[in-house]
């Protein structure tokens, strides 16, 4: 069956239009309400959210659509997805939910659900949730009697705050540190920074004003500059850019040099390696992560288990084969002796203790491995199925057999925005930008 309003990170798309409607989100509740509030106990859900102008309107739509089904709401307010994920076990709840594009712009938005254990929904559970959106939602409507009620909840910052706190040991303190970070005026904006100002560190924040249409705007992960500027302004240790819903983040060296994922992925396998905390034999990736990393980790006899592109692919095979460090290059790292999801923050401190304790420079803790070149573009394309070309699946071809060996070629639609992303990587620069380049030239004379 084919998905209608699920992508690889829950339903997503611009606000006040399909499928981010109020009526659609209603919708929603109602389904996901449904499906979790199955048995005698107290029927109970949590909702939580960024910044962005448009989550009243979606908080308020999935409010009614989960008490028109009987369940009770808790509503968080701003609050990172990880929080969610975390309150969602914490409090009980039966299901949980985060309204929140990440690190799109302000005019989209989005719904991502959490079970009860704190874990993305399964594809089977989001195809169940999308039939039934698609039928007759009055069957699913309680009697009068069985309407849910809604609160808001207070205290919960602090509750994120000390769960983040403890995933350090009480060793470990920040203190002489002088630490950037950047919370893309986002979910994290209250709460990142007053965590590590809790653990000693001197902190400078950045993108701590939100006002509904700033989230991302040239700040956050996705839009470093600023971060990287200020922390050679300032002479900090390190920078820190979280994404709109801080599940995601990238670290900053003392000379502004930024480190992606990868880099951060193999500094903690190192790391938990050394105390004999990395489980599983390796680490968690996708097919986007370098080369460069997958060559590290055999030099450690460790292996890189790569799954499909999205974050839920990378907790479930973690899950299945008891790995403990998993993520994307982007910056959406798990960590899962402490959490169900990505952790921009708690990434963050596992970076800065091994920081701490070996009294070593960002950079020179940070710089495990040389990548390859590697190149990445991104081709929008209005309609249709581009990739089904016989020009387009003939230049990807040539540029696999260019590579041979040696690289790869990756080609995948976004499971987010209408774009076909084409990477490729090698230990040839040259050829490697000749292939993108062929493939993108072919690709936007179809798509256009």
């Amino acid at each position: 069956m084919t998905r209608k309003y699920f992508g690889t990170d829950g339903i997503r798309g611009e606000a006040n239009a399909y499928p981010m409607t109020s009526e659609i989100a209603m919708k929603v509740g109602m389904a996901a309400g449904k499906i979790f509030a199955r048995g005698n106990h107290r029927k109970q859900v949590v909702i939580g959210k960024d910044t962005r102008l448009s989550g009243y309107m979606i908080e308020s739509a999935l409010v009614s659509g989960f008490t028109a089904v009987g369940m009770n709401v808790l509503q968080l307010g701003p609050m990172p997805t990880p929080a969610v994920a975390l309150l969602t076990r914490s409090m009980r709840a039966d299901i949980g939910v985060m309204i929140s594009a990440s690190h799109n712009p302000y005019q989209d938005n989005g719904i991502k659900l959490f079970g009860p254990d704190g874990y993305k929904l399964s594809d089977s559970t989001e195809m169940e949730i999308e039939a039934m959106i698609s039928g007759d939602v009055a069957n699913l409507l309680t009697d009068a009697h069985g309407i849910g009620r809604a609160k808001r909840i207070k205290g919960v910052a602090a509750r994120y705050i000390e769960f983040v706190k403890h995933t350090l040991p009480r060793s470990v303190s920040l203190e002489g540190l002088r630490v950037v970070i950047d919370c893309a005026n986002g979910a994290g904006y209250r709460v990142a920074p007053e965590a590590l100002w809790e653990l000693g560190a001197e902190v400078i924040a950045m993108g701590v004003e939100p006002n509904g249409i700033n989230i991302n705007k040239d700040c956050g992960s996705t839009e470093p500059d600023a971060l990287c500027a200020k922390v050679k302004e300032v002479r900090a240790d390190i920078g820190i850019a979280l994404d709109g819903d801080a599940d995601r983040v990238l670290i900053v060296d003392e000379n502004g040099a930024i480190i992606d994922g990868d880099q951060i992925m193999a500094v903690v396998a190192e790391s938990w390696l050394e105390s004999g905390q990395l489980s599983g034999g390796g680490i968690v990736a996708t097919i986007m992560s370098n080369l460069g990393l997958e060559r590290h980790l055999q030099g450690m006899n460790l292996n890189l288990a790569r799954t499909p592109v999205g974050d839920r692919y990378v907790v479930e095979h973690m899950r299945k084969h008891k790995y403990n460090v998993g993520g994307e290059q982007s910056g959406h790292i798990v960590l899962s002796d402490f959490t169900t999801t990505g952790d921009g923050l708690v990434t963050a401190l596992q970076v800065l203790s091994v920081v701490a304790q070996s009294g070593k420079s960002v950079s020179e803790v940070c710089k495990c491995f040389e990548p390859v070149p590697q190149i990445l573009r991104n081709v929008r394309y209005k309609s249709g199925k581009p990739l089904e070309d016989k020009q387009v699946i003939s230049a990807i071809d040539e540029g696999r057999n260019a590579l041979g060996k040696k690289g790869r070629v990756i080609i995948r639609p976004s499971g987010t925005e209408p774009l076909i992303r084409v990477m490729a990587e090698g230990d040839d620069e040259t050829l490697v930008s000749k292939v993108v380049n062929d493939i993108v030239v072919t690709l936007e004379k179809v798509a256009a």
